[in-house]
């Protein structure tokens, strides 16, 4: 009996635990100001692998090519992320995994995280219809990735994203564009 109330309780506590650290994470500031994630968004239709054609260059992915995006379905609903790119200057491969939460309010917008419990906002707000090319930004104006399902992305639909991401106050002349030889 004391045993199944130790086990209770540790339940109770954990649950409470990932309930609060869900609300403090969604208090933060994971979308920019004037920023709104797309509506409706399906997220079974955002899973597999993402070909990144741009970003706002930060560190993590200084010196960066083929770099790739892969989000899949982990057990417990949330999701597993794999970066993955070779950084030309050091000569050599570099895979980063992560996890993302995702609260399936048909908006997109996913925290994630590849530092433990430290979450930043991931914001989808431009995609097409079928789901092969995604305009997206982190938590602040620094971060940008348009991203397409293939390694080419049709020059409309840059030319698209361009227009979008300058009238949302993005400096696009910060994209670096990504190689993938």
């Amino acid at each position: 009996m004391k045993l199944t109330k130790v086990i209770l309780g540790g339940l109770i506590f954990s649950c409470l635990g990932t309930a609060t650290t869900l609300y403090l994470l969604n208090k933060r500031k994971t979308t920019p100001k004037g920023i709104i994630p797309i509506r409706p968004f399906n997220i079974n239709k955002f899973l597999g692998k993402w070909y990144e054609i741009a970003r706002i260059d930060f560190f993590f992915e200084k010196n960066m090519e083929n770099v790739i995006a892969e989000y899949s379905l982990n057990f417990d609903g949330s999701l597993r992320v794999l970066n993955s790119g070779y950084n030309f200057k050091k000569k050599k491969y570099k895979i980063s995994a992560g996890k993302a939460i995702y609260n399936y309010n048909n908006e997109g917008k996913l925290l994630i995280s590849f530092f433990g419990k430290f979450y930043s906002g991931f914001n989808v707000i431009s995609i097409d219809d079928e789901y092969k090319y995604a305009l997206v930004t982190g938590n602040s104006r620094k971060y940008l990735w348009i991203l397409s399902r293939e390694k080419e992305m049709p020059l409309e639909i840059i030319e698209d994203f361009l227009i979008k991401a300058h009238n949302l106050n993005y400096d696009i002349s910060k994209l670096v564009w990504t190689n993938h030889s």
